[in-house]
């Protein structure tokens, strides 16, 4: 399973952006559970999860610095 691409994560209107920075928290915190309970059966999710995160965060903070700079 390739990596999630940024391209993809630049195409979401805001809402749907936070609605999905919200969903890949959630995802995180029952992937930290089920390593907690030892159920964890596919580690590298960790590591999908945590890119999909940091991209997703990035073009938040781009469009809040683009926005910033033409007010």
């Amino acid at each position: 399973m390739p990596l999630p691409k940024i391209s993809e994560a630049r195409e979401f209107s805001d809402d749907q952006l936070v609605e999905e920075i919200l969903a890949v928290k959630k995802q995180l915190f029952q992937l930290r559970l089920q390593k907690a309970t030892r159920q964890l059966e596919k580690p590298h999710q960790f590591r999908h999860a945590r890119h999909r995160l940091s991209q997703l965060l990035t073009v938040e903070t781009e469009r809040k610095h683009s926005s910033k700079s033409t007010d």
